[in-house]
């Protein structure tokens, strides 16, 4: 394997332990360089034969420009609305992203925490706990309750193989057809497709969104499917504020027709945290760290180090994103 130059494009706000990790898992392997915003930007590319972009939002297009030499571009992150696809395409540089298997079991955990704090009152609970009363409120069991997995990938999946030891009902939607040998282990109640996501939202007890952003799950959550739910029922987002229809979800939750919210992730970020709707004592909200553990910044890295080991050898890169 020949040695390449790497620049990392790097987030100074989120330096450890996201870029910290990139550079342990390169190592001394290759020529990995840290871009210096005060230094002339052209240079910094010249040679470099692979760049990586921290979380898909560092790289501008003087910066595509400027890597005449680049054969992999490596978004460090699962999403990747906020990266310029189209115009790294016009470049002709093949990009990447580091797919959800390397953040799935910190996504489930959380959605997993945010349908145990909704069950069991925790807002309400501290408040009680401050008045120094005791053995209110009550809560409910999660035994026979329908969870609703919207996106059946590695976090939906991560997140049913939590859920059901709990007794809770697995109503699962997905575009593409589930491996058998998924299915057989997890054994969801329901696996259905895109045609039943109005059954799988008003029956559910839970619902839980697991997609990616694209013009097809735009606010797949909108009024008319908030309005399908029932008033008990929770929604709960670990994935993009951009897939749920949030003024809709705000009114609903304020007029007391849904049992609660748990989100992690919003449209416009960071979120007004004063807003009326985050007051309410069925919400529950986190500022978008389901993703965020010093696993998952360590296998994002590894992911992006593989894929320069694959350029040193003249090998296509992985989960490539502009195909």
């Amino acid at each position: 394997m020949r040695r390449i130059n790497v620049l990392l494009l790097a987030d100074q706000d989120a330096f450890h332990p996201w870029c910290e990790d990139v550079v342990q898992a390169i190592g001394d392997r290759h020529n990995l360089s840290i871009f210096d915003e005060t230094q002339p930007l052209a240079p910094q590319f010249d040679g470099v034969e692979v760049v990586i972009d921290h979380a898909g939002s560092v790289g501008t297009h003087e910066m595509m420009d400027a890597a005449k030499d680049a054969r992999h571009w490596q978004v460090m992150s699962t999403g990747f609305e906020h990266f310029d696809l189209d115009y790294i395409k016009t470049r002709g540089i093949p990009a990447a992203n580091c797919p959800g298997q390397f953040s799935k079991e910190s996504l489930a955990e959380t959605a997993m925490m945010f349908i145990l704090m909704l069950a069991h009152q925790y807002r309400p609970s501290i408040e009680t706990f401050r008045s120094r009363a005791l053995y209110v409120p009550m809560g409910w069991e999660l035994g026979d309750r329908n969870l609703g997995i919207i996106g059946f990938g590695a976090s939906g999946q991560e997140l049913a193989r939590r859920a059901k030891p709990f007794g809770m009902r697995i109503l699962a939607i997905d575009i593409r057809t589930i491996e058998p040998e998924i299915l057989n282990e997890i054994r969801p109640d329901l696996m259905g497709t895109p045609g039943d996501m109005d059954r799988v939202v008003a029956e559910s007890d839970y619902l839980s969104l697991h997609l990616h952003v694209n013009d097809a799950t735009r606010r797949i959550i909108d009024a008319r499917r908030i309005a399908l739910m029932k008033p008990t029922a929770c929604l709960i987002n670990v994935a993009r504020g951009a897939l749920v229809d949030e003024s809709a979800l705000h009114q609903a939750l304020l007029d007391g027709k849904l049992g609660g919210a748990g989100i992690d992730v919003f449209t416009d970020e960071p979120p007004d945290p004063t807003a009326p709707v985050y007051q309410l004592p069925n919400v529950v909200t986190t500022p978008h760290i389901a993703g965020c553990t010093y696993e998952t910044s360590r296998r994002r890295a590894e992911c992006a180090a593989e894929n320069v080991d694959r350029i040193a050898q003249d090998l296509e890169p992985l989960y490539r994103i502009d195909i």
